[in-house]
C-alpha cells in the first residue's frame, strides 16, 4: 500500500507540472484576438485552459490527499513497531523527585540573608 501510495505520488506530481506548464499565461490571448484560429482546436474554441485548469485542480486535491495519507502512515509507523506508546510517567516522576530535593537546598542558602 506505502509503495503504491510514493508511485501514484511521483506520477500525479509530474502530471500536475506538465499540466502547470501546458497552460498559457493571461497575456497569450491578445494574438487570437487576430485570429489565432482556435476553433480548430482539439479542445475547441474555448480554448484549453478551461479543461486544463480544472484537471489541474482536480490532480492538485488527489496530491494533497495522498500526501496527508503518506504523513500519516510516516508518522504512526514508528508506533507499529514498537507495539505501545512511550511512557514517560516515570521519567517524570524523577524529575518531580530531583526537583523537591533541589528545593530545600536553595531555601537554606537565603534563610542566612537578612532581611
Amino acid at each position: 500500500m506505502y509503495q503504491a501510495l510514493l508511485i501514484s505520488y511521483g506520477l500525479i506530481s509530474l502530471a500536475v507540472i506538465v499540466l502547470i506548464l501546458l497552460q498559457q499565461g493571461k497575456g497569450a490571448d491578445a494574438g487570437a484576438s487576430f485570429g489565432g484560429g482556435a476553433s480548430g482546436t482539439i479542445f475547441g474554441s474555448a480554448g484549453s485552459g478551461n479543461f486544463l485548469s480544472k484537471m489541474t485542480a482536480i490532480l492538485a486535491t488527489v496530491f494533497f490527499v495522498i500526501s496527508i495519507m503518506i504523513g500519516n502512515i510516516n508518522s504512526h509507523r514508528h508506533n507499529v513497531t514498537q507495539g505501545k506508546f512511550d511512557d514517560l510517567s516515570s521519567t517524570a516522576e524523577q524529575i518531580q523527585q530531583q526537583q523537591k530535593l533541589e528545593i530545600p537546598a536553595v531555601e537554606n542558602k537565603n534563610s542566612d540573608i537578612p532581611q
